[in-house]
């Protein structure tokens, strides 16, 4: 791999590490739910890419595999997280 990929890989996974901290720090602060539904969201995006650039820099599929159950799994908690806000039956 180039070291010139290998570098901006690495500045992204610092780029995004701090992201995950800020989108944890407004989970736990949001003022309104909303909110912390989105910084949730946003949380699970950012693991997800963190995963995928994890697996380009250690050059193993393993990661890949993981990022997709974690879009699947986030895709559908978030579903089901905004249709319990906005009150609508879960199971119709």
């Amino acid at each position: 791999m180039s070291p010139v990929l290998v570098w901006c890989i690495d500045i992204a996974l610092v780029i995004f590490s701090v992201s995950l901290v800020l989108a944890s720090w407004r989970l736990l602060v949001g003022p309104q739910v909303l909110d912390r539904v989105l910084a949730l969201d946003t949380l699970y995006v950012n693991a997800l890419a963190m995963l995928v650039l994890l697996g380009m820099r250690w050059n193993t599929g393993l990661f890949f595999e993981a990022a997709l159950v974690i879009a699947v799994l986030g895709f559908v908690g978030t579903l089901a997280l905004g249709r319990f806000l906005t009150r609508e039956r879960l199971i119709p």
